[in-house]
């Protein structure tokens, strides 16, 4: 929220080109991201299986496609921006808030680090990281979509507020955990890959269909593990 506040005071101010310039290089930032993180768990020393990966994604995306996610969360943040805006047409508060909100739940930090603080207790290092990261993403994005984007806190506490405490409260095994957390994170590097196609490249890959993928991840890890896939 504070980096989306400063950047609300550059919004308007920032010529067009150089504003679209400085956000598709972001994309391209988020494409990399996307491709390093998936590459990474795939070759890593926790290897995400492939096969589970593409039947989560394409699972996940017919699911999301039936159940209308994206349309579900576009409506939301269209009801947002009717409710607090009066300008509904062209302020990008809808757009700002679900690509924000996608960008900031899916990576692979937002699942290890409240994860890592709940379990051990200590000072929250990683979750301390992806807050400044966050931030200077959402100054940016706050410049493009505007008062938007500070709407993402809200998803961002619930979903990392309920990963750290059900952490904090439910003895889970270490190499069980670094295993799900592989196949997991590997799913939303396609999700983060997804979002930076569309910065960069205007694909208008509807992401949020994508997020029931998330969950056949962590199903599929158990159903693999039982033939010994994984």
């Amino acid at each position: 929220m504070a980096g989306g506040s400063i950047g609300l005071l550059a919004k308007g101010k920032i010529p067009e080109d150089f504003s679209k310039g400085i956000f598709r290089a972001m994309g391209l930032c988020v494409i990399v991201i996307g491709v390093a993180g998936a590459l990474t768990i795939v070759a890593g020393e926790v290897t995400g299986n492939l096969i589970l990966i593409m039947a989560a994604v394409t699972l996940g995306a017919l699911a999301g496609t039936l159940a209308r996610f994206d349309a579900g969360i576009n409506r939301f943040g269209a009801f947002l921006q009717k409710k607090l805006t009066k300008n509904e047409e062209n302020n990008g508060f809808a757009e700002g808030f679900v690509t924000a909100s996608l960008l900031f739940c899916v990576g692979a930090m937002s699942i290890i680090g409240p994860i890592e603080s709940g379990m051990s207790g200590e000072l929250p290092k990683l979750l301390i990281i992806k807050s400044i990261l966050d931030g200077v993403t959402a100054l940016f994005f706050a410049s493009r979509f505007g008062i938007g984007v500070l709407f993402a806190a809200a998803p961002v506490l619930i979903y990392q507020g309920a990963i750290e405490l059900t952490a904090s409260l439910i003895p889970v095994s270490v190499d069980v955990t670094t295993d799900v957390i592989a196949q997991v994170s590997a799913v939303g590097s396609v999700l983060i890959l997804a979002i930076g196609l569309n910065m960069t490249l205007d694909a208008k890959i509807k992401t949020a269909n994508l997020l029931p993928a998330l969950l056949f991840a962590v199903g599929f890890y158990y159903l693999f593990s039982l033939f010994g896939m994984v």
